[in-house]
């Protein structure tokens, strides 16, 4: 049992880097202290830096690929809170999911949502990589629900904001 548990939260991830010139300036990815849950994601540019104009969506490279292989683990591109509050840059897509059997490089949508341009630069830290387990259920179809609740009578947005 203790070998299963170390194997699923230890799982072994297969990880390409298709730009050497990266892994020369950076190190691979890592957790960045003890108590990191996501690892931070790096954009690997072409040019020297691009800039996201005010409403723009752009999709920045990470220079690496990734292969989960075990269909109970996906990865999950978050945004870095920082980069939000601050600047204004989130994600496209609100969260970049990566599916077990997905092996392309990591991409980032980055959308600038304020009324400032936004510069990234080779290596800036644009996004987080976080792994989480899957729950794949098995749906019983039934005509109608045994037990009933007050959100079952009341419905959407029944329990309000306070």
């Amino acid at each position: 049992m203790i070998d299963f548990f170390y194997n699923f939260m230890n799982p072994i991830i297969n990880l390409i880097v298709l730009n050497k010139r990266f892994l020369e300036q950076f190190s691979c990815l890592q957790y960045s202290t003890s108590g990191s849950s996501a690892i931070d994601l790096r954009a690997c540019l072409i040019q020297k830096n691009v800039i996201i104009f005010p409403n723009q969506v752009i999709l920045i490279p990470t220079g690496i690929g990734i292969f989960i292989k075990n269909p109970l683990i996906t990865a999950m591109i978050l945004p870095r809170s920082g980069l939000g509050h601050k600047y204004g840059i989130i994600l496209g897509n609100s969260i970049g999911l990566i599916d077990s059997d997905y092996q392309g490089e990591l991409m980032v949508s980055l959308w600038n949502r304020s009324d400032k341009k936004f510069f990234i630069h080779f290596g800036d830290r644009i996004a987080q990589l976080v792994f989480v387990p899957i729950i794949k259920p098995v749906f019983n179809i039934v005509s109608n629900f045994k037990y009933k609740t007050d959100r079952n009578v009341n419905g959407f947005g029944s329990s309000g904001i306070k």
